[in-house]
């Protein structure tokens, strides 16, 4: 065994290996002698690590104490603590010490200390203060804390206001670093942990960095469970062991951070900010990577460091996978979690806030660590730095000072330290920064020997060429050999492109000269497939996506049994890389034999290329007219074909003549000569080039030079120009390869500038500010980049004057650019973003077909402080930002967009230009009131596509779907045979399966473009056949859409199948035809639909209105528009009941009874038994959910309840779990119970395919050890709150008191934003039962057991509240007369028993409103009252407002007393409606999914028509006749709804709208007839073509006496299909709504309507 040890404040006692636990054991014995030992933990390490160490250290203390009654042997103790941040409270370190006093440790006890960074502080914080100090030892488990938290001695834990405010400096006597502990680490905890170690070499060792870069691949993958013991030479070992030493020399020298150890918080100044919102989503490691490169560009900004040194620590950390942006996809999604969890959303002054608390600071100024150059920092210790600086870096946006170039100097830095406090620096073993400071461009003579002027000059240097920095970085890497380049752009465009050749293992890349130089190793064309699963991301990197489509063609084939690559390489990008062409460089690869396939949208990225190992050569041929990036391409990679090849370039014009041109000089500097051809006769060249078999060769000299970026160049030159001062460029001259170096010359000279160009060197002066002239007509297709940079200058070039024709094209103020057509297909559309954007200050432009003109105005005609919009692109960002100088307050969005070319352009405008920029941070959109979401309404939902066999039902189900969602239905085979003008069938006869798929994928495309909203799309059983089909409906899926899979029995299939004509045979069986295509439905759909036509047992599903029941509830739940969900506010209680049947089928005829006074039913899959198997398989559990929402329409609960959390699924089947789990979100359930214990990938997976699913976030503590008062429940609370939208949590209660402690618990946590279900299991806890409102389980008599110990029924929990007094008794009444046989006492009091509530319901007898009345409405248990005729108007004079219903309506039937919001007045009565309640139950009970019908009819004008007319307007009538015999009456209720459509109608049959679907007579039973004659006058005759006979429809008569009357009759005879309503009916829906608004509950129906209908029956 290998053990280094290190050094730190002069003792060895940092001890560094591999599998180190006996090493551990044996120093501890032998060196630190104690009575007792004890190791804490928490319960992520302790299965891991824990029994090997207590083994070890038994048998290495039996070793030592051979005798176990010796007094002197000493005790192993252990104690295990939650994991997590939320544990580092001084409740837990409370709950240590109190362990350690319980066990009699003493003040020579060793404390060990056994996990990550958590464990560390809190355990060091522990022993710093226990008995006045005690030893402690760190063990480190997590990367993280080896190289960081455990080195130093610093101990502490979190308050409220922040982390680590609480602590003490407290040296460990040892710390054992074992990186076999890292075997276990996730990568990503791995990757996190060398966050720090990147910082540490970062600050102070450049050859760890220089380790760092080279070896990100083999970091990350060397700690695998199969792979070797690593030794102390392993670059894992060496680095932790620099990071270490580092530390450790820094802590020697700076015990208790005065200065040195501030270095050791490079990028925590920013990092810690950012992490206090974000955490617990983001890891520290990732929250220090974005702050490490944020201070690296404060550094940057101060002129302290270069982009050199910063662009290879952003590269090394997105190495290792780590964030370096605040845009960074893992932040935002963590900051949208946190946002609607009611927390704080990142912003600048947020960030700046929580830096403000940070221990470093001094006084106002905020410390941080300014990197100077890899390895080295700007002084010994972190320098203050103001807030205007760091919010320049954090702002998105930044708003340009207009002024005068060089006059701005920019605040010096105060003076570095460089030596430490009575210290040699020389003796420290990291280097000693030095104090020089790049300082701002001074002036310079002005050239050709002219005297000096005060004109200002500015001179410098513009980065590397972007377009040469992508070409020699392709054609080095594809040379053999090394080659060394020199002032490379460091770009996110050259970094997309380095990272991609790596991946494809085309070079390796160093650095030298502290990073001005790369080296790069060629593979001379051995290039190899990433591995599987892995693209190529080239973000919007246009060149890079270009270059290396060919490239990917040229790589190796894998071998055949090489599982270590994939089959192709990926390329894709950002959204706007996948919408610019890449179509004709595709074609003319396919052409040339490439396999190269669209992924997404035809013609542009992602692509699929399959690798050619070499292009076949021969003649190919390109369209060249859109980007001559197409050209390069190929040119580059064309020596690497099988024979010469010949590139013939077709198109109506080559484009960028000069970029061809600069690549074939470039290929000439690498060995390769390409010629191109002449014309024999006229000698002109022609667009032929003819390119040789060749491998490039590195330069004789070894090196390569990239001249400045000539693009980049016309930024600094336009400044000088527009200002009226003088700039020099270095590196950019005349002889450059690059087309922009003539913008000078051709542009700004002509507009009156001075230009001086020799071979290497630009120099423009300005004319006098505001004197450019307008350049007229100007070709600018060689220097096509450049155009906006003319279009800046171009806005205030005037000539002096506007002249005449301003606007015309032909004025003195006109620019008009051609030969910019390419610039259309750019990271954006860049000739209209410049119209766009130049409109915003007031300049006015034309689009030319190959251009634009822009019409200059006068500076003082311009328009200030316009915010920019930058479209993400830098040439658009930094040609405004030259315009900015003259035009004050602009501000310039998407800053960060300049890094593609420039990414220092905003450091380099103020330091070196002296142009002042200031951070903005942009207004975030407006926020509603509140925070709930719109609700969704059905023209907004993304449209429902249904797949499934043909004979599935599909169509059925999609009308259903439909009408209960108000949508249009579009059946796709109609739509086919519609827009091909033939039946689908012959289609196929005459043209054969293959062009029907062809045309089905192509009409199911554009379907999905037309109606993408607010449809219900019913698709062909086919439509899965095709790969195209399967990825769109994928896409779709993942982006939101719902993709409903239609599942029927395969027998009902086949059975329907094989009678059915109408389609083409499938020409193969139909069994097959299932087989083949189920795993495709299953892999395109997102929910499953169960249209099964048997339950379990044989018994059928039809019938009964539960199929439309179900497809109401099921699609409503999906698509969000009636999510069925249970109201979780804390003024209703709710319950769910827990089925505990093997089998749900003997419990579906009793449903209704199970679930009185429930609002929700458990599903209990654990305890289903599938026979044969030891857990049910999710067939088994489909059709028992299947069949039990036949039976109810209450949410379910789905739970997999492991038998660690008290259930009976195996707690070693976590992957069968979490396929059950999934499968529920498939099915449209709408609560999942998702344990905490379960691995959190399964967790995360699980909720982020959550839909419309509600996630029950459980933990349940059956042995009573977890406390309520205890940190660990409270970290249980932390864990579940972060994944679910609901927590339960349930413990154990031993005695009374338990209760008391829940309760006590629950109020500390009443303030979070969860709802929560707390609850102890037993006798003992049932009044925490009966004390819970949210969801609390219950059981019921008729179950064969309680699911849980203790549990209650509904009634047993109301019988227990009200004996505790948190139920009080109320009385009901009926008010009117006269009523003595009305039913509503037996329905309302058959519920208040049924639920066991207190309250009683009698009759109060009157025709007026008496004092009695008024006593009863006052007494304190008036709970409300039902009223009737005569009272209905006049009870309204005695209340105190009235629902929108009542208002309506115009009468009162309802008495509701509600809480007041005014203290004087205790409650307030409240005057409702419930009539048209009761007539749209009524409705929906027969037809669950109507909605909307196009036409109604209602019977009478008496006050209950009008609650008719209500109700079918909140049904969404769209015409609602109305007929009375008395025709003013009804013209009396038609006016009285003016916004409602209603049509008084004077003969019944006679419809001017269609005819009505719904039908409600309010008339008396006697006075309608279907009878003519003698006796029958003066009553309403009700025609036999009253009714539609050929449609379905609901006909509804409020006459509940008698049974039958004779509008039902009528139906019942001329309209079979209509489904007939009797008044008792509506009578009970009014009722259970009245029930429901006074109790809160759920009206148990089943039992109050048998009882109603005996009495109606009697």
């Amino acid at each position: 065994m290998s053990v280094q040890k290190i050094s730190i404040l002069g003792k060895e006692s940092i001890h560094v290996g591999f599998n180190l636990v006996q090493h551990i054991s044996d120093t501890l014995l032998d060196t630190l002698p104690s009575s007792t030992y004890v190791l804490i933990t928490d319960t992520n390490i302790a299965p891991l690590y824990l029994q090997p160490i207590v083994v070890t250290f038994a048998q290495a203390t039996d070793a030592r104490f051979p005798n176990k009654s010796d007094s002197a042997r000493p005790r192993f103790l252990t104690y295990t603590i939650p994991p997590g941040e939320t544990t580092k409270t001084r409740e837990g370190k409370a709950e240590i010490e109190d362990f350690l006093l319980r066990h009699r440790c003493t003040r020579d006890t060793v404390i060990i200390a056994l996990g990550g960074g958590v464990i560390g502080d809190l355990v060091g914080f522990v022993a710093a203060t226990f008995m006045r100090g005690v030893r402690v030892v760190q063990v480190p488990t997590s990367l993280l804390a080896m190289v960081d938290s455990a080195i130093g001695g610093k101990t502490a834990v979190d308050a409220p206001l922040g982390k680590n405010l609480i602590g003490a400096f407290w040296q460990p006597s040892y710390i054992f670093v074992d990186a076999a502990f890292l075997r276990t680490l996730p990568v990503r905890e791995l990757a996190n942990g060398l966050a720090e170690v990147i910082k540490t070499a970062a600050i102070w060792d450049e050859a760890a960095f220089a380790l760092l870069e080279a070896n990100s691949s083999t970091l990350l993958t060397c700690l695998s469970s199969s792979s070797p013991a690593l030794d102390l030479d392993h670059p894992l070992l060496t680095l932790i062991i620099s990071s270490i030493n580092t530390k450790a020399t820094i802590v020697s020298r700076d015990p208790r951070e005065a200065h040195l150890r501030g270095l050791v918080n490079f990028g925590h100044s920013i990092g810690h900010a950012i992490e206090a919102l974000v955490t617990p989503y983001v890891l520290h490691g990732e929250c220090i990577s974005v702050g490490m490169v944020l201070e690296a560009e404060l550094a940057r900004a101060a002129g302290v460091l270069g982009q050199v040194s910063l662009g290879r620590l952003r590269r090394c950390i997105e190495s290792y996978g780590l964030p370096s942006t605040l845009s960074d996809k893992r932040i935002l999604e963590a900051e949208k979690r946190i946002v609607a969890a009611g927390g704080q959303p990142i912003s600048v002054d947020t960030l700046l806030d929580r830096m403000s608390v940070d221990k470093k600071n001094a006084g106002k100024l905020k410390r941080v660590v300014l990197l100077e150059r890899i390895g080295k920092t700007r002084e010994l210790r972190a320098t203050g730095i103001a807030d205007e600086d760091i919010r320049k870096v954090l702002c998105p946006a930044v708003r340009v000072v207009a002024g005068t170039p060089g006059t701005y100097a920019k605040p010096p830095l105060p003076p570095p330290l460089l030596e430490l406090p009575d210290a040699d620096p020389t003796q420290l073993s990291g280097p000693v920064p030095n104090a020089q400071i790049a300082q701002v461009s001074s002036v310079t003579p002005v050239p050709n020997g002219k005297a000096a002027t005060d004109i200002p000059h500015i001179t410098l240097s513009t980065p590397g060429s972007k377009s040469i920095s992508n070409r020699v970085l392709v054609l080095a890497a594809l040379s053999k050999g090394t080659c060394r380049l020199k002032n490379l752009l460091h770009s996110d465009d050259t970094q997309v492109m380095m990272a991609a050749l790596e991946r494809l293992k085309a070079a390796t890349f160093t650095w030298a000269d502290n990073g001005e130089t790369l080296v790069v190793t060629g593979s001379g064309g051995a290039l190899s497939v990433p591995p599987p699963g892995t693209q190529l991301y080239l973000g919007n990197a246009g060149t890079a996506a270009r270059f290396l489509t060919t490239v990917c063609t040229i790589v190796s084939p894998p071998n055949t049994i090489d599982t270590s690559q994939a089959e192709a390489t990926t390329i894709t990008g950002n959204a706007r890389m996948k919408q610019r062409p890449i179509a004709p460089l595709v074609t003319a690869l396919r052409d040339a034999g490439a396999t190269i396939g669209y992924l997404e949208s035809e013609g542009c990225l992602p692509l699929s290329i399959e690798p050619l190992g070499r292009l076949p050569g021969g003649t190919l041929t390109l369209d060249a007219s859109i980007s001559s990036q197409y050209v390069s391409s190929i040119l580059l990679c064309a020596p690497y074909a099988a024979e010469p090849t010949t590139l013939v370039l077709t198109g109506p014009a080559v484009i960028s003549q000069l970029y061809i041109d600069m690549t074939i000089e470039l290929m000439r500097d690498f060995g390769i000569e390409v010629t191109r051809e002449r014309d024999a006769v006229s000698g002109d060249l022609l667009n032929v080039y003819h390119i040789p078999k060749g491998t490039y060769r590195v330069p004789e000299s070894g090196e390569f030079v990239i001249e400045s970026d000539a693009s980049s160049a016309t930024y600094p030159l336009a400044i000088a120009a527009i200002t009226g001062t003088r700039c020099t460029l270095a590196n950019i001259g005349s002889s450059s390869l690059q087309g922009d170096a003539r913008f000078a010359r051709e542009v700004l000279e002509p507009m009156g500038c001075e230009v001086v160009q020799t071979e290497t060197e630009t120099t423009v002066t300005g004319p006098p500010k505001g004197k450019l002239k307008a350049r007229g007509e100007v070709d600018m297709e060689p220097m096509t980049d450049a155009f906006l940079t003319a279009c800046a200058v171009a806005a205030v070039a005037t000539d002096g004057g506007v002249g005449e024709g301003a606007e015309s094209g032909a004025g003195k103020n006109v620019t008009r650019i051609r030969g910019i057509a390419n610039q259309r297909v750019k990271e954006c559309n860049r000739i209209q973003a410049m119209m766009d954007q130049l409109a915003k200050f007031g300049i006015s432009t034309r689009e030319l077909p190959d251009g634009l003109e822009v019409y200059g105005r006068p500076l003082s005609q311009l328009t200030r402080g316009a915010s920019v919009h930058c479209y993400d692109d830098h040439r658009v960002a930094m040609a405004f930002a030259v315009l900015a100088t003259v035009v004050d307050g602009t501000i310039l969005e998407e800053k960060r967009c300049v890094e593609k070319t420039w990414p220092n352009w905003w450091d380099d405008l103020e330091n070196k230009l002296g142009v002042k920029v200031e951070g903005v941070e942009l207004p975030k959109p407006a926020k509603p009131a509140h925070t709930s979401p719109a609700p969704k309404t059905p023209e907004t939902i993304p449209s429902i596509l249904l797949v499934g066999m043909r004979g599935s039902g599909k169509t059925y189900i999609g009308e259903l779907a439909a009408r209960a969602l108000s949508l249009p239905l579009l059946d796709f085979d109609a739509e086919f045979s519609r827009v091909y003008q033939q039946p689908l069938r012959n289609f196929v006869l005459e043209r054969g399966w293959a062009e029907f798929r062809k045309a089905e994928i192509t009409l199911l495309l554009e379907l999905m473009k037309t109606h993408a909203r607010g449809w219900v799309v019913s698709l062909g059983g086919g439509i899965v056949e095709t790969p195209e089909a399967r990825e769109a409906l994928k896409k779709y899926a993942k982006a939101g859409g719902c993709v409903v899979w239609v599942q029927r029995e395969s027998e009902e299939i086949e059975r329907y199948l094989e009678s059915e004509t109408e389609r083409p045979a499938y020409g193969e069986p139909v069994r097959a035809v299932l087989e083949r295509r189920a795993p495709w439905f299953e892999e395109c759909s997102n929910y499953i639909f169960g249209n099964h036509t048997a339950l379990p047992g044989g018994a059928s599903a039809l019938g009964s209105g539960a199929l439309e029941a179900e497809v109401t509830r099921f699609f409503g739940h999906i698509s969000g528009l009636r999510p069925n969900l249970v109201s979780t506010d804390d003024a209703n209680r709710s319950y769910f009941l827990s089925l505990t049947y093997p089998d749900v089928t003997p419990a579906l005829p009793k449903i209704s009874e199970l679930t009185t006074g429930v609002d929700a039913v458990e599903l209990r899959v654990d305890l289903l038994r599938e026979s044969g198997l030891q857990t049910p398989s999710p067939s088994y559990v489909s059709s028992q959910l299947f069949a039990l929402r036949r039976a109810t329409t209450l949410p379910i609960v789905f739970t997999v309840r492991t038998v660690s959390q008290g259930g009976a699924f195996p707690d070693d089947a976590p992957a069968e779990a979490g396929k059950l789990l999934k499968l529920a979100v498939r099915l449209g359930v709408e609560y999942v119970d998702v344990e905490t214990t379960l691995p959190p990938p399964l967790i995360q997976e699980v909720v982020s395919l959550k839909g419309s699913s509600q996630i029950v976030a459980s933990f349940h503590d059956w042995t009573g050890s977890v406390k309520w008062d205890s940190v660990t429940m409270k970290a249980q609370y932390d864990a579940a709150a972060q994944i679910g939208d609901v927590v339960k949590l349930i413990g154990k209660a031993n005695d009374i008191s338990d209760n008391f402690k829940l309760r006590d618990f629950v109020a500390k946590v009443a303030i979070a934003s969860k709802p929560l279900i707390a609850i102890n299991m037993g006798t003992a806890g049932q009044l925490s039962r009966v004390l819970n409102t949210t969801l609390t389980p219950v059981t019921h008599p008729l179950l064969p057991t309680a699911a849980a110990p203790g549990q209650m029924s509904v009634s047993d929990i109301h019988r227990a509240l009200h004996l505790i007094g948190l139920l009080p008794a109320r009385r009901f009444f009926l008010f009117g007369s006269p009523i003595a046989r009305s039913p509503s006492p037996t329905l309302h009091n058959t519920g208040f028993a049924a639920l066991g509530l207190p309250h009683t319901y009698g009759l109060l007898e009157g025709e007026s409103i008496t004092d009695e009345t008024r006593a009863v409405l006052a007494s304190p248990d008036f709970g409300g009252a039902s009223v009737t005729i005569p009272l209905k108007l006049d009870i309204m004079s005695v209340l105190d407002g009235f629902t929108a219903a009542a208002t309506a309506i115009g009468a009162v039937n309802t008495i509701i007393p509600c809480q007041s919001p005014d203290a004087s007045k205790p409650r307030l009565l409240l005057g409702h409606n419930t009539d048209y309640l009761g007539i749209i139950g009524a409705i929906h009970a027969v037809s669950p999914g109507l909605r909307a019908p196009d036409a109604a009819l209602v019977l009478g004008a008496g006050g209950t028509a009008r609650a008719a007319v209500y109700a079918l307007h909140t049904l969404g009538a769209k015409q609602i006749y109305l007929y009375n015999r008395t025709h003013a009456k009804a013209t009396a209720i038609a006016e009285a709804f003016s916004s409602i459509p209603v049509r008084v109608v004077d003969k019944l049959g006679s419809w001017p709208a269609g005819a009505p679907s719904v039908v409600i007579s309010t008339v008396p039973a006697d006075a309608t007839t279907i009878e003519t004659g003698a006796g029958f006058e003066g009553k309403v005759y009700l025609p036999s073509n009253l009714l539609d006979a050929s449609t379905k429809g609901v006909v509804v008569d409020m006459a509940y006496r008698p049974a039958e009357t004779p509008l039902l009759a009528l139906a019942k005879r001329i309209a079979p299909t209509w489904t007939t309503v009797p008044g008792v009916e509506v009578l009970l829906e009014q009722g259970y709504a009245q029930f429901e608004h006074w109790t809160g509950r759920r009206c148990p129906r089943g039992i109050v309507r048998e009882k109603v209908l005996q009495w109606y029956n009697a």
